[in-house]
Order: C-alpha cells, then sequence, then structure tokens
C-alpha cells in the first residue's frame, strides 16, 4: 500500500507571488502563506501561533497566481508536502514546501489600496471543491 501525503491549508499570502517561466514554457509561482491558530495558555491569556508555509504553484495554477493574487489575500489551497536539498557555501540546505494542485480564492484581508473586490474586477474560478452528493443519510 502506498502512501498518502496531502496538505490542505487556509492561509493569507504573505506576499506577491513570484512567477517564472522556464525554458519548456512552463510557468512557476512561489509565495507564502501564514496559518494563525489561537488558544488559551494555562494562565487563560490567549496566544496567537502563525505558521508559515511556503507554496509552489505550476502551469496553470502559476499562471492563475499571477494574475489574481495579491498580497494580503485569503486563500484555501490543497497540495502535497515536499522536502528538497539544495548547496549553498558548500552546506546542504533543506527546504519544504507545499506543492498546490488545488486553489480556491476566500475572502478577508486585502492588500492596501484594494477595491471591495479585490485586485481585479473579475475572480477565477479555480478547481472549487465538489460537494458530497451521496451522503448516507
Amino acid at each position: 500500500m502506498s502512501g498518502i501525503n496531502k496538505a490542505i491549508l487556509i492561509g493569507n499570502l504573505g506576499r506577491d507571488p513570484e512567477v517564472r517561466t522556464l525554458e519548456s514554457g512552463v510557468k512557476v509561482a512561489t509565495f507564502s502563506i501564514a496559518t494563525t491558530e489561537t488558544y488559551k495558555n494555562k494562565n487563560g491569556e490567549r496566544v496567537e501561533q502563525t505558521e508559515w508555509h511556503n507554496i509552489v504553484m505550476w502551469r496553470g495554477l502559476a499562471e492563475v497566481a499571477e494574475k489574481y493574487l495579491n498580497k494580503g489575500n485569503q486563500i484555501y489551497l490543497e497540495g502535497r508536502i515536499r522536502t528538497r536539498t539544495y548547496e549553498k557555501d558548500g552546506q546542504t540546505k533543506y527546504m519544504t514546501e507545499i506543492v498546490a494542485d488545488q486553489m480556491t480564492m476566500l475572502g478577508g484581508r486585502r492588500a492596501e489600496g484594494q477595491n471591495e473586490q479585490g485586485a481585479k474586477a473579475e475572480e477565477p474560478d479555480v478547481q472549487e471543491p465538489k460537494p458530497d452528493d451521496d451522503l448516507p443519510f
């Protein structure tokens, strides 16, 4: 049996996507998103903990990210966790990132200067999660 590698995140973009076009013509977008959880510590004080995630999108999703995503946008995404290695100054470095294969734009925080509808007047329909129509009850 093979394993499962699935990540589901809802968070806000920490920066505008950086989009590159490879020699083959394939686009790749990279950016980070922040997820924040809130809990009460043993003293009853409310504590917020923010985790930053490196995101990679390929091809069509990279094109959508380039056109419609900006710093502060809230998104839902699904993908897989990947750790890659690279050499820097003679030392091996590790980077863990989420390779997204589905994304939905959500409401929420807007980057400064955006209107209520967002940076663009039209938002794409990007691989919306399908409702579960065959419920057993």
